[in-house]
């Protein structure tokens, strides 16, 4: 088994944990109060701007052949999926630039910027949130929300061009060199990170 996939499989009950959790399933139904959404909605505004961050670092020492995925993975992260944010904060009457992070945001955008530092463990820092929302995005596909604003949400993390990501992501995994180990306790740590940051501030 591929060190991404062995990954994977660690992460596939705090999958299920996320799926629980009150706010997915809100999601998941079409009825997550809509104050609840859009304090979700700022708080990954301001994640997914260091997000950019951390795919730039990686792409700084990344192998020649891999250079260009993850200056693509920053650019859809920067267009796409904060274009989806703007285009919702709208209607939840989300305020974008007046946003300041929470305590979930702050911690887990640190352990990122900090997990960057080295491409490999950066590498594994980040899969939790490409991967998890990727398979998180598939399953609630299976019954998307009838209410478009979630559903949209859904259908992005669903995407396939998105899946062709995550996928490029577990290919640098394999081939990054990263000890197991080390790969495994920071993959863990970020699926941590993942279900805490569901606990938006009201």
């Amino acid at each position: 088994m591929s060190l991404a996939s062995h990954l994977e499989e660690l992460g596939r009950p705090l999958v299920e944990e996320q799926l629980g959790h009150p706010t997915v399933a809100g999601i998941a139904r079409g009825d997550l109060p809509e104050a609840v959404f859009r304090s979700w909605l700022e708080q990954d505004y301001l994640f997914l701007h260091d997000y950019v961050r951390v795919f730039s670092r990686l792409a700084w020492q990344a192998p020649d052949e891999h250079l260009g995925d993850l200056v693509d993975l920053a650019h859809a992260t920067f267009h796409d999926e904060l274009d989806l944010h703007r285009s919702l904060s709208a209607g939840f009457g989300a305020d974008l630039d007046g946003a300041k992070k929470g305590p979930a945001c702050a911690a887990y955008t640190a352990f990122l910027l900090d997990g960057a530092a080295s491409y490999a463990e950066g590498l594994a820092a980040l899969y939790p949130c490409m991967w998890g929302y990727s398979t998180l995005g598939a399953r609630l596909a299976e019954d998307p929300p009838a209410e478009p604003r979630y559903r949209r949400w859904v259908d992005t993390y669903a995407d396939p061009g998105f899946a062709e990501l995550t996928r490029r992501v577990a290919q640098m995994i394999d081939e990054s060199g990263a000890d197991p180990a080390r790969a495994e306790s920071l993959f863990l740590e970020g699926m941590r990170h993942e279900i805490a940051f569901w606990d938006v501030p009201i």
